[in-house]
C-alpha cells in the first residue's frame, strides 16, 4: 500500500486572492476569508485531481516494502528534490538511508536505490521517503492550472452548497495528470 501526505503546504497559492476576486469581479472585502478558502480548496482539488504539486510544497510518501526493481515513482510530480528517505524495521526502528540516486529530470521523478539494506522492514509502511515537489513558487504555475482553479473557485463561490466539480473543470485538471499514477 502506498499512502502519499503533506508535510508543508504551500507558502502562496498558484492564484491570488486579488486575481480571484477580479475574476468574481468582488470589490469589497467582506467576503476575503471565503473567497481566499474557495480558492484554496479548488487548489487541493486540482492537486487531487491533476495528482500533481502545483505549487513548492514538501511531502511523504509511505510505503510499505522496497519497490519491484528498486525504482520508485514519485507521487505528485514535478519532483524538486529528495529530502530524506527512511525506513523501520520490524521493531519499529527507524534507520535513515542514502544508497539512492534521483532522477528529477523526468515525469515522475524517480528513487533510484542502489541497495537495500538486509532487514526485514515493518509489515505496513516500512519507507518514508519525504521529498519537495511543485512547478516552483505561483508564478511557475501553468496557466491552465491556473485558469481551472479560478473556474472551480467561481462555481463554488456561486454555488457554496455543492461538493461537485463540473465535467469541464475536472477535465481540464485531469488533462494536467502523468498518466501512470
Amino acid at each position: 500500500m502506498t499512502s502519499l501526505r503533506v508535510i508543508t503546504p504551500p507558502a502562496v497559492e498558484p492564484v491570488s486572492l486579488e486575481t480571484v476576486k477580479s475574476f468574481l469581479r468582488v470589490d469589497v472585502t467582506d467576503e476575503d476569508a471565503l473567497i481566499a478558502g474557495l480558492a484554496k480548496g479548488a487548489r487541493a482539488t486540482g492537486e487531487g485531481l491533476a495528482r500533481r504539486a502545483f505549487v513548492t510544497q514538501t511531502l511523504e510518501m509511505i510505503i510499505d516494502d522496497w519497490p519491484p526493481k528498486f525504482i520508485l515513482g514519485l507521487m505528485r510530480p514535478p519532483l524538486q528534490s529528495v529530502v530524506s528517505v527512511k525506513y523501520y524495521d520490524e521493531a519499529n526502528v527507524e534507520a535513515t538511508w542514502t544508497d539512492y540516486t534521483v532522477n528529477a529530470r523526468g515525469e515522475p521523478g524517480k528513487l533510484h536505490f542502489n541497495s537495500t539494506p538486509g532487514t526485514t522492514l515493518l509489515e505496513s509502511g516500512g519507507i518514508v521517503v519525504r521529498y519537495v515537489a511543485g512547478y516552483g513558487t505561483d508564478a511557475d504555475v501553468p496557466q491552465q492550472l491556473k485558469d481551472a482553479i479560478l473556474a472551480l473557485t467561481a462555481f463554488r463561490y456561486e454555488n457554496h452548497e455543492s461538493s461537485v466539480v463540473p465535467k469541464e473543470i475536472k477535465d481540464a485538471f485531469i488533462g494536467e495528470r502523468v498518466t501512470w499514477f
